[in-house]
C-alpha cells in the first residue's frame, strides 16, 4: 500500500506524456529589454553579497552550464552550503524554483540566495541599501522602474534576466522539429531506451523535467540528509520528495542530483535505475542513454558569448 500514491502519481504523469512528450524549446520568450539589460548587472554584481565576494553568477556560471559544478556551493566566507545548485539555464520553464520548489517563479527565488546567510548573507533591504549608493544604479533604475530602487523591483530585474538564459537548438530539438541527422542512431536508440525504460514519466515536456515532485527513492532506501518538501510542508509523506529536475544540458552540470553524489552521467543512469525505476540496465544501455542525454545540451544564448 505505501505505494499506491506513487504509482498513481505515475500513471497521471505517464498519461500526461503520452499527449506531451519532450518538446524542443523556443529560440526566445517574450522579456522587457530595459529591464534584461539591468538584470544582467545585478547578476554578476558581488555587491548583492555580505563581503562583496558572491554573486548570482559565482553559483551559476553561464559559460559553464549555469551551475557551479560542485557537490555543494561556496558562499560568503567560504561557507559550504547542503544542497547542489541547479543550474539557472531554463530556469524559467520549471513549474517551481528550487529542489524543494518553496519559490512559485524566478523573481521569488531572488530573494533565496540574497537572504540565505550561507550564501550571499543580505537581507534585501541592505542590498537596495547599497544600490542606492551607486550613481549608475539609481539611474538605471529610474529609467525602468517608477519607483526607483526597491526590492520587488531588484528581484523582478534579476529575474527578467534569467528569462533570457535558454539553450535551444540541442541536436536532440533539432531532431524533433525533423531534422532527422542531427542526431547519431546511437542517440536514437538511447532515447527510445529512455522511454521504455521510464525514464521519461518524469523527465518529459520543454525543459525534460522540471514540471512536478517526485519521491527520492521509491524502490531503495536513498539515504539522502535533504529532507526535499517536508522542509516546507511538514508533511511525513513529503519526505524526500524533491522538484524534479531538467535534463536539458545535464551533461555539463555534475555533481548530479540533490546531494551531488553521482559524479558523471552514467553514474546517474545507474542511480536512477536502481532507486527510481527498480530495475536492472546493461552496460550498453545505459550508454546509450548516457548518449541521448549528451544530445540535450543546447546553444548558450548570445548575451553570454559576447562576454568572452
Amino acid at each position: 500500500m505505501k505505494f499506491t500514491n506513487i504509482f498513481l502519481l505515475t500513471f497521471l504523469v505517464f498519461s500526461m506524456v503520452l499527449s506531451a512528450p519532450i518538446k524542443p524549446l523556443p529560440q526566445s520568450v517574450k522579456v522587457d529589454r530595459k529591464k534584461v539589460v539591468l538584470g544582467h548587472k545585478l547578476f554578476f554584481d558581488p555587491r548583492l553579497s555580505q563581503d562583496g565576494t558572491v554573486s548570482c553568477a559565482s553559483c551559476h556560471d553561464l559559460e559553464n552550464g549555469g551551475d557551479d559544478g560542485r557537490k555543494f556551493s561556496i558562499g560568503v566566507g567560504g561557507k559550504r552550503g547542503n544542497i547542489n545548485s541547479p543550474t539557472v539555464y531554463n530556469a524559467v520553464f520549471n513549474f517551481r524554483q528550487f529542489w524543494d520548489g518553496r519559490a512559485e517563479d524566478l523573481k521569488a527565488q531572488v530573494f533565496g540566495p540574497i537572504e540565505n546567510p550561507v550564501e550571499m548573507n543580505m537581507t534585501m533591504a541592505q542590498t537596495v541599501d547599497t544600490l542606492k549608493k551607486d550613481p549608475m544604479y539609481v539611474s538605471e533604475f529610474a529609467k525602468v522602474y517608477s519607483d526607483g530602487i526597491t526590492q520587488e523591483n531588484v528581484a523582478d530585474a534579476i529575474a527578467e534576466y534569467e528569462k533570457t538564459l535558454i539553450t535551444p537548438n540541442a541536436p536532440f530539438d533539432r531532431y524533433l522539429k525533423g531534422e532527422k541527422n542531427a542526431i547519431s542512431p546511437e542517440v536514437e536508440e538511447g532515447y527510445k531506451l529512455f522511454e521504455s525504460k521510464g525514464c521519461i514519466v518524469c523527465h518529459n515536456g520543454i525543459n525534460v523535467g522540471g514540471n512536478f515532485y517526485n519521491k527520492f527513492g521509491i524502490f531503495k532506501d536513498a539515504n539522502s540528509s535533504a529532507l526535499g518538501r517536508y522542509n516546507i510542508t511538514k508533511r511525513e509523506e513529503d519526505k524526500y520528495v524533491f522538484k524534479v529536475p531538467s535534463l536539458r544540458n545535464v551533461a555539463l552540470t555534475a555533481p548530479y542530483m540533490h546531494d551531488g553524489r553521482a559524479h558523471t552521467l552514467k553514474e546517474a543512469v545507474e542511480i536512477m535505475s536502481e532507486h527510481q525505476l527498480g530495475r536492472y540496465m546493461t552496460e550498453d544501455e545505459i550508454m546509450k542513454i548516457v548518449a541521448f542525454l549528451k544530445s540535450l545540451t543546447g546553444e548558450i544564448p548570445q548575451s553570454v558569448k559576447k562576454r568572452n
